[in-house]
């Protein structure tokens, strides 16, 4: 005999549990599942990412990215200090090395405007003032960013879920999902079937495949790729007061590596960005078979390796070789040595592509009558998760408190 819930949730990182969290306290009297495939919350992206609250400053000015970015920043520190977690609202330095850089700066800096921030534009002697380990020809001080460790907050949520009277039910992979015009049901692997009156995915680097099996008709694909941090060794935890980052390739959507202190007082360098051959493998020799299939049979894998074939190349190789990494480290930092680049963890990002060859940058939402599917949550996915999670509880509250047939939820 299968469970029945008035929801049902699909994933425990840090967007899933956000929005199990403002459901139960939307609807105290309705009961919440939510599942998790893996044996603990925040296993895969929220466990694996370099630990910033994002200030907004890349993002096209209007789009949800944007807007979601702006409300988390305050919303995250908000929720840190309402539950003593730790967090530090250091700022960030966007350095730039040489003229075409500089050019890219300016741009930058009207985009951070643009976004409601406050940045502030410093030139060579400011910035060595400030930073005495940082080379550079200027920079734009965002003083905005933070820091933080999104498992506890992972962890937090969690338990304040779990105390309002919501269920987390973990080595729980979903296999098959149904809906009918009453209700849907999940299917888990281990046998076990729950039934909802409503059902929320959250699935991250699996939310293509959650959508297909609830029979969404998406033209979209998650490419996995991989992101491989070092962190310096301890003698480096002072070495910067803010977190470091490279002015970007706007012609590539990835931020580029960067200096990130950590709120256990270490600091790390990374991520690059490397095509991965498993969703969920975190090593360099992790190769999934399904996955990569997947991923070679879909047409938009190869016309987005075609257009940027060559800083995929370069990604692969400062992988590959600790060498280059350390060269794109100097840039900025001349005193590191390859001896203070020592082993870290990586993260795998779930990159929407389209079946044109196109990276979706922003967050994408799909619908069925009685199901609501997060399709693409990139970073600053855990930066924004406590404003995605309101966004999706207002999506049921306005739109689906009947379906279309009139039965309520």
């Amino acid at each position: 005999m299968s469970e029945k819930y008035h929801f049902i949730v699909i994933g425990g990182g840090i967007v899933g549990l956000s929005t199990a969290m403002q459901l139960q306290q939307e609807y105290p009297k309705k009961s919440i599942l939510l599942i998790e495939k893996e044996n603990k919350i925040a296993s895969h992206q929220t466990g694996h990412n370099s630990g910033v609250i994002h200030a907004g400053v890349y993002y096209e000015p209007g789009s949800f990215k944007a807007k979601f970015c702006k409300m988390g920043v305050q919303q995250t520190m908000d929720f840190c200090t309402k539950h003593q977690l730790p967090f530090e609202q250091c700022g960030k330095l966007i350095v730039a090395t040489n003229d075409l850089e500089m050019k890219r700066m300016k741009v930058l800096f009207e985009r951070c405007k643009e976004n409601g921030l406050n940045p502030e534009l410093l030139n060579e002697n400011q910035l060595k003032e400030i930073e005495p380990n940082i080379t550079g020809l200027g920079a734009i001080k965002v003083k905005e960013t933070g820091i933080i460790d999104y498992i506890s907050m992972a962890k937090t949520i969690a338990k304040e879920f779990v105390a309002m009277g919501g269920k987390i039910k973990l080595n729980a992979e979903v296999i098959h999902l149904n809906e009918t015009k009453d209700q849907t049901s999940v299917k888990i692997k281990s046998g076990e079937t729950y039934k909802s009156s409503y059902l929320i995915a959250c699935a991250g680097l699996q939310s293509d495949r959650i959508a297909k099996l609830m029979g969404l008709k998406i033209d979209y694909q998650i490419v996995p790729f991989r992101g491989d941090y070092y962190q310096l060794n301890k003698r480096f935890n002072k070495v910067v007061k803010h977190l470091i980052y490279p002015i970007p390739d706007p012609a590539y959507p990835f931020l580029g590596v960067h200096l990130t202190k950590m709120i256990d007082g270490s600091v790390t360098v990374g991520p690059n960005a490397v095509l991965n051959l498993s969703r969920e493998g975190y090593n360099k020799i992790n190769f999934n078979l399904k996955d990569l299939k997947q991923m070679f049979f879909f047409s938009g894998f190869w016309k987005l390796i075609l257009k940027n074939w060559k800083p995929a190349i370069n990604e692969l190789y400062s992988s590959l070789n600790k060498n280059t990494y350390l060269k794109i480290c100097q840039k900025y930092c001349p005193s590191l040595t390859i001896s203070d680049l020592e082993p870290f963890r990586s993260g795998v990002r779930a990159q929407a592509v389209s079946k044109d060859g196109k990276l979706i940058h922003d967050f994408l939402v799909e619908e069925t009558q009685r199901s609501l599917h997060v399709c693409n949550a990139p970073s600053p996915a855990a930066t924004s998760s406590l404003p995605i999670g309101k966004y999706i509880v207002e999506l049921i509250k306005n739109k689906t408190e009947k379906n279309k047939n009139g039965n309520k939820i």
